[in-house]
């Protein structure tokens, strides 16, 4: 158990996800360090007018040895939608998943109603950023768990600031949570995405509604950068969201979820 009371996560060889509810079907793909359980505010909201399935992506299984990039989360998101009878849905990625999920917009368009990025952006990291990460993750190889003092300034790019101050609970979770994950699991998951392919002139071929949410306090992804990069998308709909950072759908669920539900509204 964490000192939060709730049980420590638990590495599984298959992909595990949290099914609930009937109807037209929204997906929710997790980002880095993150976990299928980071929905559980817009399952516990949504559950009853639709399908909600969250899904733990390859780092929180024990799959997470193999090498992999976002192609290959593309691959197992669609595996998933097949495996589950899942003609097509609403793709929902926070930060990593919204990187997969414009990956997935653009190859496979019939499998998709509408695509939701929150706390994510088009464009890659800066070289300067791309270094940054890897000499961070590149220090985790091989340690059997990530150690606290790694762990926790983490909550910075994370979390916003009203997060941190006021909600330690929720950022103490996580930290638990985090320190349980192999290093290699974090290495690889870092490494799937850091020289990702530059998306921002390739999304004006989205052809379906796209809501981006953002965190006004998101110290990792920029809300202006993230805006412009998806300046070229056909149907856009950006709703900043106060008080939230990196983390905007757990941080302020209730603004994510008044965002999603108009957006719903006009998919479905």
């Amino acid at each position: 158990m964490s000192r939060s009371g709730a049980p420590l996560y638990t590495h599984r060889a298959e992909t595990v996800s949290t099914d609930r509810g009937d109807g037209d079907t929204v997906v929710f793909a997790h980002g880095t360090l993150m976990d299928r359980t980071m929905f559980a505010p817009q399952l516990d909201a949504f559950s009853d007018d639709y399908r909600t399935v969250s899904v733990d992506l390859r780092a929180r299984t024990d799959r997470y040895a193999d090498d992999y990039d976002l192609d290959d989360l593309v691959a197992d998101v669609e595996r998933v939608l097949d495996a589950k009878d899942i003609d097509s849905c609403v793709l929902a990625g926070m930060s990593m998943g919204g990187f997969m999920g414009l990956k997935f917009a653009l190859d496979h368009p019939d499998r998709l109603d509408g695509l939701v990025l929150v706390d994510s952006m088009a464009k890659p990291h800066s070289p300067a950023d791309q270094e940054r990460h890897a000499a961070t993750v590149d220090a985790l190889e091989g340690l059997p768990t990530l150690p606290e003092e790694a762990a926790r300034p983490v909550t910075h790019e994370l979390f916003g600031e009203t997060t941190r101050e006021e909600r330690t609970d929720l950022v103490d979770a996580w930290v638990d949570r985090w320190t349980t994950y192999p290093g290699d699991a974090v290495k690889g998951e870092v490494y799937s995405w850091l020289d990702r392919d530059d998306l921002h002139e390739r999304v004006d071929d989205i052809d379906v509604p796209v809501l981006a949410v953002h965190g006004e306090e998101d110290a990792t992804l920029d809300i202006d950068e993230a805006r412009d990069s998806y300046a070229e998308i056909p149907d856009l709909t950006f709703e900043s969201i106060p008080e939230a950072g990196h983390s905007s759908n757990c941080e302020n669920p209730a603004a994510v979820n008044d965002a999603l539900a108009d957006f719903l509204d006009r998919v479905y």
